[in-house]
Order: C-alpha cells, then structure tokens, then sequence
C-alpha cells in the first residue's frame, strides 16, 4: 500500500540531518543562569591559566618600561591576548616565551573566544547536534512503545506507563499536531512529526523494533488504517488499540490488534454503575491508577506456587495468563497453578 514509500522514497528514506524537526530527541533541560554561569567561570578559569602560564614564564617577557612582570600584569596581558585586543605594551622576547605563546596562549585565545560566542554558536550547531542524536537513537531504538496520538487518551495511556515504571525514552509519540508534540516532547518523550497512517512515518518511530504500540488516535477509521500499517511493519509488537464504536472492534482485531478499548462504551458503564454504587467507581479508578492505592498487574509464578490453586495465595489473584489467553480464577483450568503461567493479581501501588 505504502510499500515504494516506505523503502526510502518517504520520510524514513531521509537523511539523519533532513529529519530535524519531523523526529525531535528530548534534551535535558538546564537553567539558562546555571549555563551562563558555567560559561562565565569557565571563561575565568581560562583567563587565569593563560596568566599563571605567564607569570610562571615572566622572565621571558618585556613590557614598555622594562620592569619586571608582576601578577596583576601577567592576568592584564592574558587578558588582552585572550580578548585579541594585544596592545603590545607587553611581548614575548625570549624564544621559550614565544614557544609557549605559540603552544598554549594561542589555543587558550581560541577557546576563550569559542566560549565568548557559546550562545551563538550553540544555535548554528543545534541543527547538526539533533542530526547527530537522532542518527546514534535510529541506530540503537529497540523494544520500545509507540503512542500514536497524543490526545487525552494517548496522555493518559503514556501516565499509566510511566506510572508502572517505563522510562520516557522507551516511548515515542506520533502525531500530526504540532502543539500536542511540543507538549510530548517536554515531558522527556521521543516525537516525531506526521501521519501514522503512512508507513515510512511509522518506520521513521522504530515501529519495526517496537515492543508494543498503542494506537489512540480520534476516528475509528484511522485507527484501523494505523493497526493494518503498525500490523505489516511488525508481525510481533503487541498492538492496542482505542476506538469510539463497539462495531468497530471486529475491524480493529481482524487489522492485527492484540487488544481493542472501547472507550465510549466503557465510559457509559462506569457512569451507570457510578449512579448506584459510587464507591465501585471509585475503586475501579484507583485499580487504573498505578500511581497510588491498588493496581492490576501480571508476575510470573513462583517456583513454589506449582501446583497450587491461586485461590490460596496471599496475593489476590483475578486470574490467569496460560499460553497467551485469559482465565479467570475459579474456571477448572486454573485449580491447580502450571509452570509458565502467569498471574493477573492486584498489589499495593509503589510494590
């Protein structure tokens, strides 16, 4: 479908310096005022080893009035080398001191002058520093998440997965809209900039690498054309997938989705539960909510679990995971617990 595009005539065929600003690499954030000061310092650390050299080698230099250099004239002569102002009311006269203008001064000018100019520069090399990352990031991207759509269920889905404890570098945000990306991307994520609809954009995200990808966009046709991409790009990644219409959940499924999210429908059944028992509202909210309170989670048995029923662990266990499929506790399936299997329990947020 995307097929000519996506073997490097779209968006992923790029060069690593032509896609600054369609895939942006979150920086660490530092205070302007802590990077001035670190600026000025270092100037400072410069400018008084360029005038300890001198002064260590004073006898080698000769100023207008043939004195003797003292300190205050060995930091007065580093100070107009450094700043290339050079009066020439002191020189070097000796070879030894001209060689060691020659081996250190000079260096120490230039860095003192590339440190003068650091803003500056930093913004004519911004462009070839995000190049370089995102060049060093395409090349070690693996076992990640992709979120297509940053709305508010793809801010939500991103919360709950820090929540559990997925670092922000493991997760990378699809999306068309620019505000919504600038908001991702100072919250420490990976963007990148255009439709996951189109598969060399989805190849540009790692797709093919991905552990697992989450698809929240707004429309259910969309979210159908991004699970068939995601789908063809990894035969692997565990795909959920968020949609508006329960009629459309066989789409999704037959598209590659692992998982399919109702979420008008399960917004409606917790407004109706909500109208006669509050209080399972509530707690559904905190078993969603890994932050705090209770979480839903999935561990492996133990060792000496085999054997046993879950019913008896000290854990409360709602169900388990065997070969890939769900059964809940008290099914006869689970009476007795299986090596491999895995258990869907509910523990204490923070454990």
């Amino acid at each position: 479908m995307f097929g000519d595009r996506a073997h490097g005539f779209g968006v992923a065929g790029r060069p690593d310096f032509a896609l600054v600003g369609v895939l942006r690499i979150p920086e660490i954030q530092t205070s302007p005022w802590i990077s001035l000061t670190r600026r000025v310092l270092f100037a400072a650390g410069l400018l008084f080893l360029a005038a300890l050299v001198v002064y260590l080698g004073r006898h080698g230099y000769h100023d207008n009035s043939g004195d003797e250099l003292s300190f205050l004239d060995a930091l007065y002569y580093a100070t107009v080398s450094l700043s290339t102002t050079g009066y020439g009311d002191i020189a070097p006269v000796t070879t030894e001191a001209r060689l060691t203008n020659i081996i250190i001064i000079t260096p120490l000018r230039i860095l003192f002058l590339i440190v003068l100019v650091g803003t500056t520069l930093s913004v004519l090399t911004e462009r070839s520093r995000q190049a370089f990352k995102i060049q060093r990031w395409r090349h070690s991207v693996r076992n990640h998440t992709v979120v297509v759509g940053y709305g508010t269920k793809g801010r939500t889905a991103i919360d709950a997965m820090l929540g559990d404890g997925v670092q922000p570098a493991d997760i990378v945000v699809v999306d068309t809209d620019v505000v919504a990306l600038e908001a991702a991307a100072n919250a420490g994520l990976v963007t990148v900039h255009g439709s996951a609809t189109q598969s060399d954009v989805l190849r540009l995200s790692g797709v093919q690498n991905a552990s697992s990808v989450v698809v929240a966009t707004n429309r259910d046709d969309t979210a159908v054309l991004v699970t068939l991409t995601a789908r063809e790009l990894n035969k692997s990644a565990k795909i959920v997938v968020a949609i508006r219409e329960a009629e459309n959940t066989h789409l999704v499924r037959q598209s590659g989705a692992d998982s399919v999210v109702v979420s008008s429908e399960t917004a409606g059944r917790l407004l109706g539960i909500a109208t006669t028992t509050p209080t399972v509202v509530e707690m559904m909210e905190d078993l969603l909510t890994p932050q705090e309170g209770f979480a839903v989670a999935e561990r492996e048995v133990d060792s000496a679990e085999i054997g046993g029923s879950p019913r008896h662990l000290s854990d409360i266990v709602l169900g388990v995971v065997r070969g890939g499929e769900l059964i809940r506790v008290g099914e006869p399936e689970v009476d007795a617990i299986e090596a491999g299997d895995k258990l869907l329990y509910i523990r204490r947020s923070g454990k």
